[in-house]
């Protein structure tokens, strides 16, 4: 028996009045997930604890049968171990944005999505100024990673803000806190001057010059220590591996000790190469018992407010992906389609509604649900389940 999970990041919605009233779930052109729902059996899943961030590391950890009030210690950790950098008991990870400030305000929190090449300039030069501070690491467009070594004694408490959540918000409002701390005063050091160093740079003035945002600032959060993670194999005796552009995602596999497939083309934009992602995760089978697919491109859609742009992600999703794998499958399986969260266009936030999900298995029976969607989701047989309990279910189909 094999088993595929796709996870359409953000896809979940809230009605809208552009669209008659409806999500982007319900109108999308998506007949393989609704292929999916009416063969399978459907439901609500819980992937936020209550009063827990609504963030992709928490919702994430979840799907993956890892509660988070146990396991989770930051997204910091979690996107180091995606990136390969090992982390000593005492040493604090952080993630660290790329970010363009305008007059005080966080005015765009991926910099205008700056290409990965732009920003490991930019990296460096950041480096290269407070490398004293701590080891900066380069990855995906506006994706990066700072680890302070040795973090003194309570560092792990500190409070730092998610900069997508905070757009168009006083920058000063949500530095580390507390700022009578003395790390936390260094931290907000490090994010107030990075300004100058970054403004100054060539790849920014050029940025600049060509209409683009500049990348004028860094912003360290979601800090955190090494989790301790049973892995799959130890909790359920299946070996897995995890398709995404994503570290934070590679690193919640890694931490699970699935393989983490580096997949051509995967940029964790709009642009991902959705047909290798179906390529690679149906060769993965063949050694694997399962494999954890992810797709950025809806949240992406639903911090900028787009909703043609969610439209589309979800019906390359669908087509470009899902059709793929469901073409290429043989012999007995089980697949579900679902979102991590929501990231509704209305707040262009994560928000920690219940998720849809759809189970298919060769092995099992049907419920009454016709299509994928927030609504026909609640019919379902499965009812509302914790988000940790997911994977019970898959694996007992």
């Amino acid at each position: 028996m094999k088993f595929i999970i796709v996870v359409g990041d953000g896809m979940a919605d809230y009605p809208l009045e552009e669209l008659g009233g409806k999500t982007p779930l319900q109108v999308a052109d998506k007949p393989n997930m609704d292929w999916i729902a009416s063969h399978g059996r459907n439901g609500l899943l819980k992937t936020v604890p209550r009063g827990m961030e609504p963030d992709s590391d928490i919702a994430i950890m979840s799907i993956l049968s890892y509660d988070p009030r146990k396991y989770h210690t930051g997204r910091g950790p979690l996107e180091a171990a995606g990136t390969g950098v090992e982390l000593g008991k005492e040493d604090l990870a952080f993630r660290c944005n790329l970010i363009t400030e305008e007059r005080g305000i966080i005015a765009d929190y991926s910099a205008g999505h700056i290409t990965t090449e732009e920003a490991r300039e930019l990296i460096s030069a950041v480096k290269g100024a407070y490398g004293r501070l701590g080891n900066f690491y380069a990855g995906v467009g506006y994706r990066h990673l700072f680890v302070m070594r040795n973090a003194p004694r309570g560092s792990d408490k500190l409070k730092t803000a998610p900069p997508h959540e905070i757009v168009g918000e006083r920058l000063s409002e949500h530095l580390v806190k507390p700022k009578n701390s003395k790390v936390a005063k260094t931290l907000n050091g490090m994010i107030l001057n990075s300004k100058q160093i970054l403004s100054n740079h060539p790849t920014n003035i050029a940025r600049v010059k060509m209409g683009k945002k500049p990348a004028n600032m860094i912003w360290v959060w979601g800090q955190g220590k090494k989790p301790r993670m049973e892995t799959l194999v130890e909790k359920y005796g299946i070996k897995g591996a995890v398709v995404s552009a994503v570290n934070l995602v590679k690193g919640i596999g890694i931490c699970a000790g699935m393989s983490k497939l580096e997949v051509p083309g995967a940029t964790g934009y709009y642009d991902t190469n959705y047909e290798n992602k179906a390529k690679f995760g149906l060769k993965a089978l063949k050694n694997h018992d399962l494999v954890f697919i992810h797709v950025e491109a809806p949240d992406e859609a639903g911090h900028a407010g787009d909703v043609e742009r969610k439209i589309e992600a979800i019906e390359n999703i669908d087509s470009r992906l899902l059709g793929e794998i469901l073409d290429g499958l043989k012999d007995e399986y089980a697949i579900s389609i679902l979102p991590d969260h929501l990231t509704p266009i209305k707040v262009r936030i994560h928000v920690p509604d219940p998720v849809p999900f759809a189970i298919y298995s060769t092995r099992d029976q049907k419920d009454a649900v016709k299509s994928f969607n927030e609504f026909s989701a609640k019919k379902g047989s499965f009812g509302i389940l914790e988000g940790y309990k997911f994977m019970d279910k898959l694996l007992q189909l």
